[in-house]
């Protein structure tokens, strides 16, 4: 049986993302795109990330023009979200969420959460420390208000 420890991906340097270092780790996975008027929300993951990435916490985003509204390449969306909203967490090279095309890890985490296709960019995947997916969060759910199931995830040992 698939776990989240079975992915991988590929980051925007090209350096390989083996999903297997973050065991013992909580991890968000969310869908991005630069031009989406939910970008914002990249800020509140990188404040996530800075507050607790000594504690244990990975962010990955994987940029997706499948909503139209991510810029033309891979690099070219890492750039912008660094530029204007101080992304440091791990960004892919593009991919698409829904679909017979879509990324494995996404095929897996829509499987997991019970939910199916993926409505908009910015929908966000708690992982615990035990690899299990605890919660699928919609794209209006702004990053601070996950993170009290996020504090409670990396209290769990």
């Amino acid at each position: 049986m698939m776990n989240i420890y079975d992915f991988k991906a590929t980051e925007v340097s090209g350096q390989p993302i083996d999903f297997s270092d973050y065991k013992g780790k909580v991890i968000i996975v969310v869908n991005t795109a630069s031009k989406c008027g939910f970008a914002k929300e990249l800020k509140g993951l990188e404040a996530l990330y800075k507050e607790y990435h000594q504690d244990g916490l990975e962010v990955v985003g994987f940029p997706s023009n499948q909503f139209r509204q991510e810029l033309s390449s891979s690099k070219k969306a890492s750039q912008y979200c660094k530029m204007h909203y101080g992304v440091t967490f791990p960004m892919t090279t593009m991919v698409k969420v829904n679909g017979k095309d879509a990324a494995p890890i996404f095929k897996y985490l829509k499987k997991e959460s019970g939910h199916g296709f993926i409505k908009w960019n910015y929908t966000k995947f708690l992982i615990g420390r035990n690899g299990k997916l605890i919660h699928r969060y919609a794209t209006p759910v702004m990053p601070k208000k996950m993170e009290p199931a996020i504090v409670k995830a990396l209290q769990t040992k």
